[in-house]
């Protein structure tokens, strides 16, 4: 049994995520085998919040060379989760959203 932990991993703190904040949308890192309604579930449990809609995204790891030897990166799956209007925002980005 997956738990709220389990699923969201941790957030995307990039230029793009930074300016859809005030918009009272985030980006998290989650587990790949989660799906859209346990990673729904898991944020308002985690953060107090009302959850909208969540869109997910899935990439594939890109090829990498060294020499001789390559290897892949990791696959990520993404969730971009908007709360509702009536909704507080995340606590934790706060101070981050100008």
């Amino acid at each position: 049994m997956k738990t709220e932990y389990d699923i969201i991993i941790r957030p995307v703190l990039t230029e793009k995520s930074y300016a859809t904040i005030a918009d009272k949308k985030y980006v998290f890192v989650v587990d790949k085998t989660s799906n859209k309604t346990e990673i729904k579930n898991a944020v308002e449990k985690i953060f107090g919040v009302k959850v909208a809609s969540v869109n997910t995204l899935r990439t594939d790891g890109k090829i990498k060379r060294q020499g001789r030897t390559q290897g892949r990166t990791p696959e990520v799956k993404k969730a971009y989760v908007t709360l509702k209007k009536d909704s507080k925002p995340i606590e934790f980005f706060e101070g981050m959203a100008q």
